[in-house]
């Protein structure tokens, strides 16, 4: 479960979900690289300012949703848990580096999304309206802008 993080001047709760495809698309994820996975993701934890809430694999591609603070953005986070997990999973599970022909473990690009604690955008448009008695939009623009 997500918590609020308590800085000197902020209080943040900041969800990522990301995914990561393995290189190839390769069916790497066993039980035994799941174990590695997981414990490379707790210690991960321990160094740095990300919480892992939930992983998830599938065969070819893994789902995290993760928990962070500000100064860590969402190509700082994708990049050190990348490199770090598949430094790890290779020294450990070295039938992986096989399977891969010695070369990198995740493709190069991921997926990420935020995660709202409290809802959607819709709902936190609603309580952002009902936090006044007397609220005035001053801009709304839902429609995605073509280049």
């Amino acid at each position: 479960m997500s918590e609020y993080i308590h800085k000197s001047h902020n209080v943040t709760v900041l969800l990522y979900h990301l995914v990561f495809p393995a290189k190839y698309r390769k069916a790497v994820f066993d039980k035994n690289v799941d174990t590695v996975l997981k414990e490379v993701c707790l210690e991960i934890e321990t160094r740095y300012q990300v919480k892992f809430l939930e992983i998830g694999t599938d065969k070819g591609h893994v789902h995290f949703l993760v928990q962070s603070v500000p100064i860590y953005n969402v190509t700082k986070i994708a990049g050190m848990i990348k490199s770090i997990t598949a430094r790890e999973i290779f020294r450990r599970c070295p039938q992986v580096k096989k399977q891969l022909w010695g070369g990198e473990f995740w493709t190069d690009g991921y997926f990420a999304s935020t995660v709202g604690k409290h809802g959607d955008e819709n709902m936190i448009g609603k309580y952002v309206k009902n936090q006044g008695k007397r609220y005035h939009t001053l801009h709304e623009d839902r429609q995605l802008a073509l280049f």
